[in-house]
């Protein structure tokens, strides 16, 4: 292994093991916190929230603000539907074991004016489509389950606004993604040369 590839593995080493160190951080406080108050603070759409924001700094979908206008713009499409669909007290796919057609009409329109309300507010933060379904799926539903993930949401967002800081990251991307565009780049330039 030449010098230049060893220093690479060497740096997507410490960015992942940053990446692991940090995460587990923000969503094991966030989790604790959620315990401590006898709720779940700690939702599915946190897990791509935090990757995006700690992994991928520096790109318009890792932005606090994106990430903010993103899930309010979820939130938000997500209880508008379970009001036009019905379902503010329908039981959850988690209770009943399965969707209803209301439930899968509700969760199609909530993602897609997600998309719309975001693309209208030029923000792109893929993980609020989550925070639609959640909610539009009765697992996340006005109350204490809402609540809990409005919390969890906002403690992640502080804890990340100062945990990136922690040296050690790559602005713009992941190790992985690093090392896909340095492969993508080396079989370039070999069919390059071929030619």
């Amino acid at each position: 292994m030449t010098a230049p590839r060893k220093r690479h593995a060497a740096e997507l080493w410490l960015a992942g093991i940053r990446l692991l160190v940090l995460v587990g951080v923000a969503l094991t406080a966030v989790g604790l916190a959620g315990y401590a108050a006898g709720w779940v603070w700690l939702t599915t759409a946190l897990g791509p929230t935090a990757y995006l924001l700690l992994a991928r700094s520096g790109t318009e979908s890792s932005q606090l603000r994106t990430a903010l206008l993103g899930h309010t713009t979820a939130i938000a499409c997500g209880l508008a539907c379970l009001a036009a669909f019905g379902l503010w007290s329908h039981p959850s796919v988690v209770e009943t074991g399965h969707e209803s057609l209301r439930q899968i009409g509700a969760q199609a329109v909530a993602v897609g004016l997600t998309l719309l309300g975001q693309t209208l507010l030029r923000v792109e933060h893929p993980p609020a489509a989550a925070t639609a379904l959640l909610i539009t799926s009765g697992i996340t539903r006005p109350g204490y389950p809402l609540f809990g993930l409005l919390a969890g949401l906002a403690l992640l967002l502080v804890l990340v606004a100062v945990l990136a800081r922690v040296p050690g990251g790559r602005s713009g991307s992941s190790g992985y993604a690093a090392d896909t565009q340095m492969r993508w780049r080396d079989e370039g330039g070999r069919r390059h040369r071929r030619r």
